[in-house]
């Protein structure tokens, strides 16, 4: 609840707290059932009454079977375990890893480890011929969430989930050539292709020819301080240019490389 609160985490800690049901007594959760006689909640009662007063069936041999079986179960599961929870315990975890053949246990997770430093990429595109021209205006794609235009309150979206903002910020992680899928959206944005453009949400060539160059610039954002020179300028973020993220691109220069991956070339 405390994540939920403090963090734009969209659904996971919702996930998370969905199983976590399963762990509270029976006890806990009875006031969200019938006491009527007759009804489940009734006849579990008088079971346990029942139990607690000994007059349960006698314990069988298939009684201490399944109980040993359960305490067997118990011990593999912690000794199989250990792997896991140094890896948890470790500076450098490793997510989304199984420890053994079996994949009886296993790390799940965003993250191994969060990082001190929030990075962005923003898409820019320009109408001028030539973008080494220092006179070029460059302007920029704003996305629905994630930081962009300073001046933007940060949006609380939690359990939404804005996938393309969320890969934006994993790619601002890593180079673009591991992250192809980041060319291709500038080319459909070089296009004014509809579909692309829903995903964001300000393309500032929509009402008019589209870009004839795409870039993308990396830069490292943090929030202003309260009260501080920028925040009094109504500005909610700083952000300082890191350098160029992918060089601009326009749409005969993308033929090859779309071609080269099965990419249908975007129509303008």
């Amino acid at each position: 609840v405390l994540l939920i609160l403090s963090g734009n985490l969209s659904f996971l800690n919702w996930l998370t707290m969905v199983p976590s049901l399963a762990c509270f007594d029976d006890a806990n959760l009875s006031f969200l059932f019938s006491s009527k006689e007759g009804s489940v909640k009734h006849q579990v009662s008088k079971i346990q009454a029942q139990k607690f007063a000994g007059e349960g069936p006698p314990k069988s041999y298939g009684y201490y079977m399944r109980q040993l079986v359960h305490i067997s179960l118990g011990v593999l599961i912690i000794f199989l375990s250990v792997p896991v929870v140094l890896n948890l315990l470790s500076s450098k975890q490793v997510m989304n890893t199984s420890f053994n053949p079996l994949k009886i246990v296993n790390t799940y997770g965003a993250f191994g480890s969060i990082t001190k430093e929030r990075t962005e990429v923003v898409i820019q595109g320009t109408s001028s011929l030539d973008p080494k021209d220092p006179s070029a205006v460059w302007e920029e794609y704003e996305f629905n969430c994630k930081p962009g235009n300073l001046t933007r309150r940060p949006c609380v979206i939690s359990p939404y989930h804005y996938r393309l903002d969320w890969l934006m910020w994993f790619a601002a992680f890593q180079t673009y050539e591991q992250n192809e899928w980041i060319i291709h959206l500038a080319g459909k944005l070089l296009a004014n292709d509809r579909s692309a453009s829903s995903l964001i949400a300000i393309n500032p060539f929509s009402e008019r020819e589209p870009p004839r160059w795409i870039r993308g610039e990396h830069f490292r954002y943090k929030f202003s301080r309260p009260w501080g020179t920028h925040a009094s300028q109504g500005k909610w973020w700083i952000r300082k240019r890191i350098g160029p993220y992918f060089p601009p691109v326009n749409l005969p220069g993308l033929q090859k490389f779309f071609q080269s991956r099965s990419w249908p070339l975007p129509n303008v």
